[in-house]
């Protein structure tokens, strides 16, 4: 049976959202502080999966102090203006470039489609605008007080997006990055043993060298973990920091052949799943294996990032 609630110790809990119908693909966590408090809340699809999760954990919604929102790409804040319906008495955390865009989503919501096209209401409708006082915004190096014991701190980790911080917890010594450095598949991966790491280069503010400043300064916090918007905790940092930093030059090497030789996104995307797919097959892994469903989704918008990525870059 597909499991929905992950105890991760340290008073954090994740809650499997379902995004797009499948387990593993983004998740909501949950700390148990004095302010109780939400890292990511995913699509509107994700909203009852987190509601039934809370219920779980016997945290009534109104108990929420803060739902913090890495960034406002849709599968991690579109859900915030319906979660707030239940989590009435909840701000939303916000990176300050983000912030305008969960007042007035249509911007969002016309960039989603742009890359969604005809899915894009069977994946994140709706999407609801927040009102300005409840809106929190924390720049670089902010903190943000849930107990006399734990203040979160705010750290500006562009490289996914502009508009995207990663937050440091002092009680477990981990970070939530959001996508800024990548997506874990160890949980689809577990029955293998086998960890798995790759960036996540969606557009349109996809920059490799701002993603790599980003994972050095999580790297020189000497955290224990790593919280990943896309899925789960990881505890061996070090693997994280090195895989990101082997994929994410040959992620750019595939576009910029594309590039050379007249080749769409949906090329580099084969591309990118074969170089994978080959990687894998390294350490036994079957082509049959359902983390390639996993990576097929996630290098189609990764592509069409690093297109969009070198055709500004030669403006």
């Amino acid at each position: 049976m597909t499991k929905k609630i992950f105890d991760l110790g340290n008073r954090i809990h994740l809650i499997d959202g379902f995004d797009l119908g499948l387990p593993y693909r983004t998740g909501t966590y949950v700390i148990q502080d004095e302010k109780i408090t939400i890292v990511e809340t995913g699509p509107s699809l994700s909203v009852p999966h987190i509601l039934n999760g809370l219920q779980e954990l016997n945290i009534d919604p109104k108990d929420i102090s803060y739902i913090i929102v890495t960034h406002i790409h849709l599968d991690h804040s579109g859900g915030a203006g319906l979660l707030l319906n239940d989590c009435t008495n909840a701000k939303v955390v916000v990176h300050p470039k983000g912030a305008r865009h969960l007042i007035d989503p249509s911007r969002l919501i016309l960039g989603a489609k742009a890359v969604y096209g005809d899915d894009f209401e069977k994946f994140f409708d709706p999407i609801l605008p927040i009102s300005e006082e409840k809106i929190i915004i924390k720049e670089d190096l902010e903190t943000l007080a849930l107990s006399e014991t734990c203040e979160l701190t705010f750290y500006d980790t562009p490289g996914h997006s502009d508009h995207h911080f990663s937050i440091y917890d002092p009680v477990s010594n981990g970070i939530f990055t959001g996508d800024t450095i990548g997506v874990n598949y160890n949980q689809v991966l577990e029955d293998t043993g086998i960890q798995l790491y790759l960036p996540s280069t969606s557009p349109n503010q996809f920059k490799p060298d701002a993603m790599l400043a980003s994972l050095e300064r999580i790297h020189a916090l000497n955290v224990d973990c790593v919280y990943f918007g896309h899925f789960n905790v990881s505890r061996d940092v070090e693997e994280v920091y090195k895989q990101i930093k082997t994929w994410l030059p040959l992620f750019v090497e595939v576009g910029k052949k594309a590039e050379e030789t007249g080749k769409d996104h949906h090329w580099i995307a084969e591309q990118l799943v074969l170089a994978v797919r080959e990687d894998l097959r390294g350490s036994d892994i079957p082509d049959t294996h359902p983390v390639f469903e996993f990576i097929k989704l996630d290098t189609s918008v990764c592509a069409m990032g690093i297109v969009d990525y070198l055709n500004k870059k030669k403006r």
